[in-house]
Formats: C-alpha cells, sequence, structure tokens
C-alpha cells in the first residue's frame, strides 16, 4: 500500500478464542461495546435505475443492503454465527411433517408511516409474491391480530430460514404500492433521500425495538459505483467506509464473503468477532450490526 494511503485492516471469521483476541489486538473491536453516532457510507454494486423496494424484483447488493439492512425487517433473521433468530415473529412452530406453521409476532414493531405492524401485514407481504415465492403455499391466514397461519403443499422444515430472505421483507398491508416506491418498513432506518441506481440516504428511527441491541449509526449512506477500482479509491480516499469487490482485487484487506465476492473495510469501522458469510456486507445487514470504532 502506499505511503500515505489510509489503513485497511484485515479481518476473519473465527470461532475460537484465540482467534476473537487476535482481532481485538490487531485494533479491530471485536470485544468493543458498539456504541452510536456518525454515518455509514457503503459504496456498493449491482444498483440500476429501474431499482425500487418491491422485492419481486431482482436486486443487487445496492438494493438487498438497502432493504433488509436498513429499511425493513423479516420475520427472522440468520444471525453472524448463522442461527435463526425471531425478528419480527417472536416465535414459531409446525405440525409434525411441517406443512403448517403458526408465527406469533411482535406486537412493538411499528411502520415508517407510523402504522403498528400485525398479521394482516405479514399475510399480504408473503401472498404478495403469488406462485413465484417458491414456498408452495397452500394457503396463509391471520389467527388474530398477531398470530399467522402458514399452509404448504409439502413439508418445509426449513420455512423459518426461507422467511428470512430478502424477498420476504415486511410491507404495510394498506399502503403496499407507497411502501415499495417510498422505502416505508419497521427497519432500523428510515428513507430520507432515494435515487433508484444511485443514491440512498437513510435516517435512524428513534424509540426502535431494537434500540440497544442494533442500529448503531445515526445516518446510513448508499452511493452507486460500478467500477471496482473506483469503489477501491473511495475506500482508500475515505470517501466511504466500506465496499464490495470481486475477490481477485487484491489491493485491500478482505473481510469474508461468498464465493466469488469480497468485502473491503475501513480501519474506521468494529464489528463483532464473528460476521454473517453467507451473504456480502455481514448477509446484508453491515448498517444495523457495524459502528464505529
Amino acid at each position: 500500500m502506499k505511503a500515505g494511503r489510509p489503513r485497511i485492516d484485515r479481518r476473519a471469521v473465527f470461532a475460537s478464542a484465540a482467534a476473537a483476541a487476535l482481532l481485538a489486538a490487531a485494533g479491530v473491536g471485536a470485544g468493543a461495546a458498539p456504541h452510536s453516532g456518525g454515518r455509514l457510507r457503503l459504496a456498493l454494486s449491482g444498483a440500476a435505475r429501474s431499482d425500487s423496494f418491491d422485492p419481486r424484483r431482482p436486486a443487487g447488493v445496492f438494493m438487498r443492503v438497502a432493504a433488509l439492512g436498513a429499511v425493513f425487517d423479516t420475520l427472522t433473521e440468520v444471525a453472524a454465527d448463522g442461527t435463526l433468530r425471531p425478528e419480527l415473529a417472536l416465535g414459531w412452530q409446525a405440525n409434525a411433517d411441517a406443512s403448517v406453521w403458526e408465527f406469533t409476532l411482535r406486537r412493538d414493531a411499528v411502520f415508517h408511516n407510523g402504522a403498528g405492524f400485525g398479521a394482516a401485514d405479514a399475510v399480504a407481504s408473503i401472498l404478495l409474491h403469488g406462485p413465484e415465492s417458491g414456498l408452495n403455499l397452500a394457503g396463509v391466514q391471520a389467527l388474530d391480530p398477531y398470530r399467522i397461519k402458514i399452509t404448504l403443499t409439502a413439508g418445509n422444515p426449513d420455512l423459518p430460514f426461507v422467511l428470512s430472505a430478502p424477498r420476504f421483507v415486511m410491507l404495510p398491508h394498506r399502503q403496499t404500492a407507497q411502501a415499495m416506491t417510498q422505502g416505508v418498513g419497521t427497519g432500523l432506518y428510515k428513507v430520507a433521500r432515494f435515487h433508484p441506481g444511485g443514491h440512498l440516504l437513510a435516517e435512524r428511527v428513534s424509540g426502535h425495538y431494537k434500540d440497544g441491541r442494533a442500529g448503531w449509526f445515526d445516518e446510513l449512506e448508499l452511493v452507486s459505483i460500478t467500477a471496482p477500482q473506483v469503489r477501491t479509491e473511495a475506500l482508500l480516499g475515505e470517501y466511504v467506509d466500506a465496499v464490495d469487490q470481486p475477490a481477485s482485487h487484491h489491493a485491500l484487506g478482505l473481510l469474508p464473503a461468498p464465493p466469488g465476492m469480497a468485502q473491503a473495510v475501513s480501519a474506521r469501522i468494529a464489528c463483532q468477532a464473528q460476521i454473517g458469510t453467507s451473504s456480502l456486507m455481514d448477509n446484508y445487514r453491515a448498517p444495523e450490526r457495524w459502528w464505529f470504532a
């Protein structure tokens, strides 16, 4: 690295205590408590002028981070360690062959337009996909304001994992069209400005149900940069805090990521000792999981 360039940390995901100690010694802040403040700036690939928050449309890294990492929530979440955790669903149970599922929903989640989240929103969000959902749905219904039942044509024990995918974000059922164009979700960050294919600025929601557990940045800014070498220069010049990169682009220290891609992060960023590696940007959830060192 040339003299005068900002230092880029090299980080890795390990389960062992020894690895966590190495990360802490390297200044990653793996053992430091998160704290709030600042604006996270990400330069990402995959944006298009046709982008929207419609979960039925194909989405690149830019929109997946915007949706899943910021504006919306799903019923379940895959944590950095690969375990499944509740998000908008507090719990779930299935019958013996996993063809009928009941999900109990949170009562304290609120959409950015002030409407409370409930069973009608979950039902409408799942049914939005129709036959293209890939769920083999036989039916979805509200059992009461905070419980839903999903019936499948064949048993699927992986259903809670499937529902953590970006395409199953939860939208308000009364204003679905507005939510898909303007970005109205229950996520940690509310859209302030959105230019499809180019730019997103979002602000931290106060009084969120995840307060004290996630969402450490005051603001989030996503910028679309198509060329990987330009994303590299943006990071090295400290114009952004993290980028996604082809794994063969070795100018930077790289975080673990899915095969064929990687992510590079400024030394300003701190994160847990273990980060999600099933998808880029900490399973697309970097805005809610990372913080400034």
